[in-house]
């Protein structure tokens, strides 16, 4: 991939840019294997072939910190000095993203959102985080540090709606604080929608301002595909889905007579979750009545709710953060007699860490995905059985 910003030394966030992909990839592989092979069966991993994503125009969100001025605002990068580095035409995004971002522009110089000023400590606008869909459409969030510019932007919204007609969702985040930290608790939606809907494989998955999705939807398409065909193939009639987020793992494992529980700490998300499984008629006794399985969402904290448990279910199904399960949820699956996990990583290193700290599971199948192209990072996807 060519990249003008790279090679002019403006952004280097994509490290591995001037390493071939395939070799890329091949390094990838080579460090989840050394990682895991250790930890398989008596019969060894049996490794797929991985899924590769293209190098540019993958990913479906942009997260641009805003600088300069009002008239002249960067949407982009820090400098070390605090400046900002304009990065409105990266080739990572997608090309709705690519329209979106110079209509975005104006609505700050028209909206009259000043900057914030990372040395200075002054300003407003901090960060825009815009989310596509595989529809086209566009959630757009504004990272301010006060309600002050809310009723500009209000006043501003039908410019924006007409401006940029891909647009669904509009919101504002409350972020006072001067830290590193992208955005804050509090939320305010501005448009009449407050859901974006990602359609993944035909599963509606419905994404609130503050749930998480998967940045390469086409690799995360293939990352839930997979996923149900290993779990269909074991037939569970009780599955977790522990840090489900918005659902999409156990949106993708529904079936008849299987009951999910999917798990998660974020509010929003259950709610989104929630929302996606009464649309597909699986949500509590909807589910039963015509036999296509039952999916339940909880609000909770992953561990806690294993350790509370009255019993396990057949098989779980893990997605953690980059940190990994902990020593006291990796303790449970241990004791708890599950037959079968499956867990689903960005960080092979607390993968690995995790699985060692469950003797009793086995890597027995695993794969790699790239969902982060031109970076050390990626997905690794891997099933476990007890044995």
């Amino acid at each position: 991939m060519q990249c003008d910003y790279y090679d002019s030394l403006r952004c280097r966030s994509c490290t591995l840019l001037e390493v071939p992909y395939d070799a890329q990839l091949a390094g990838k592989e080579a460090e989840a294997h050394a990682l895991l092979d250790p930890l398989a069966g008596p019969g060894g991993v049996a490794w797929l072939p991985s899924v590769t994503s293209p190098q540019e125009g993958f990913r479906n969100k942009a997260k641009m910190v805003v600088a300069g001025t009002v008239d002249e605002p960067t949407l982009g990068i820090l400098r070390p000095d605090g400046r900002g580095t304009d990065l409105r035409d990266c080739p990572l995004h997608t090309p709705g993203l690519h329209a979106a971002l110079p209509v975005l522009a104006e609505l700050v110089s028209r909206a009259g959102l000043t900057p914030y000023d990372v040395p200075t400590r002054r300003g407003e606008l901090k960060h825009l985080l815009v989310t596509e869909s595989p529809d086209g459409e566009l959630m757009v969030r504004l990272v301010l540090r006060s309600q002050e510019p809310v009723a500009r932007l209000r006043k501003h919204l039908p410019w924006l709606l007409k401006a940029l007609p891909a647009v669904r969702v509009v919101s504002v985040n409350l972020q006072p604080d001067h830290k590193a930290v992208l955005e804050g608790e509090r939320e305010i939606v501005l448009t009449t929608a407050g859901t974006l809907t990602m359609r993944v494989n035909g599963v509606a998955l419905h994404l609130r301002p503050q749930s998480f999705f998967q940045t390469n939807t086409d690799v995360a398409a293939a990352l839930y595909r997979q996923a149900a065909a290993w779990v269909d193939e074991l037939a569970p009639r009780s599955v977790w889905d522990l840090y489900c987020g918005v659902g999409g793992f156990a949106l993708h494992l529904a079936g008849p007579g299987r009951d999910i529980v999917g798990v998660e700490v974020s509010e929003q998300a259950i709610e989104s979750a929630r929302a996606s499984a009464a649309e597909a008629g699986l949500a509590g006794d909807a589910g039963l009545a015509r036999d296509a399985g039952r999916v339940d969402f909880r609000a909770a904290d992953a561990t806690a709710y294993a350790l509370g448990a009255d019993a396990p279910p057949d098989l779980v199904v893990v997605n953690p953060p980059r940190r990994g399960i902990g020593a006291e949820l990796a303790g449970w699956l241990e004791s708890s007699g599950v037959r079968h996990v499956v867990y689903s990583s960005c960080n092979a290193q607390s993968l690995a860490r995790d699985i060692a700290a469950m003797p009793s599971l086995r890597v027995v199948r695993g794969r790699v995905l790239d969902m982060f192209p031109n970076t050390t990072h990626d997905e690794v996807l891997v099933l476990l059985a007890r044995g």
